[in-house]
């Protein structure tokens, strides 16, 4: 691993969870500076803004910049400038993140495209029912990421990919993902950093969405034994002789350095 110019953090579940420092994040990414190893953040949290993030984790000890944030929002920002310039948007969130989707025209009703962000008390009956109702019309629905849950200090919570799954498959229709597992944020990410994503590493917490997912970019991923990670899910791909499987599995952030050989 001596060839790693950057690495690729996912957030929540690697070095927060409910925004509590998970022991020896904060030293590993100080470390990491030290060796002038370049850093980045990926994440789908809509819940926060970049700026919001990066606030956070200094809070908890982490020092990192907004600009090294790549956020589920700020990616499907590009997208919706690029594929519906001047659209009118619904959004579904949770958390007020309009500060991450500059120049989006974000209405209440008669949208040209619905928006969904992260799961939350937000996504009602009601609310829920109007996307469907939308979607069966054949309103393009774009999602910041299909995450089906994230981990917080009192256990698992259903995200929006739960809730979108049931949609397309009762509707026929099919929704755009911008987020994680994408590529998308892996490649904007390394170019954030000014490294190949052959040479950076990604560690997360989610086998497929996080993992996996940068393995198929050409980067070399490290699954963490925090946050939603689950013994049961990384048995069920070992079993599996055809399967790709992660480069490397730690018990967490803190063992990093000694994978990089620091």
């Amino acid at each position: 691993m001596s060839s790693i110019a950057g690495v690729l953090f996912d957030i929540d579940g690697v070095l927060v969870t409910s925004w509590k420092p998970i022991p020896g994040a904060a030293e590993t990414v100080k470390l990491l500076r030290g060796h002038d190893i370049a850093c980045a953040f990926l994440t789908n949290t809509t819940s926060k803004t970049r700026e919001q993030i990066a606030e956070s984790l200094g809070v908890s000890g982490i020092e990192v910049h907004a600009d090294e944030i790549v956020t589920a929002a700020t990616l499907t920002a590009d997208h919706l400038h690029s594929k519906y310039p001047g659209a009118r948007c619904v959004l579904l969130s949770s958390g007020e993140i309009t500060a991450d989707l500059p120049g989006i025209d974000v209405v209440e009703e008669d949208p040209d495209v619905v928006v969904l962000g992260g799961a939350g008390p937000e996504f009602t009956h009601e609310a829920l029912s109007k996307v469907y109702d939308w979607m069966c019309q054949g309103v393009p629905v774009v999602a910041m990421h299909r995450s089906l849950m994230w981990s917080t200090a009192g256990g698992l919570r259903i995200d929006t990919g739960m809730y979108l799954t049931g949609m397309e498959s009762a509707s026929g229709k099919s929704a755009t993902a911008v987020g994680k597992p994408a590529p998308l944020g892996f490649r904007t990410s390394a170019e954030r950093m000014g490294v190949d994503p052959d040479y950076v590493v990604m560690v997360g917490d989610d086998l497929d969405n996080d993992v996996l997912a940068a393995q198929v970019v050409g980067m070399r991923g490290v699954l963490v034994r925090t946050g939603k990670f689950r013994q049961e899910r990384l048995d069920r791909q070992g079993r599996d002789q055809y399967a790709m499987q992660p480069n490397h599995v730690i018990d967490s952030v803190a063992d990093l350095p000694a994978v990089l050989g620091l």
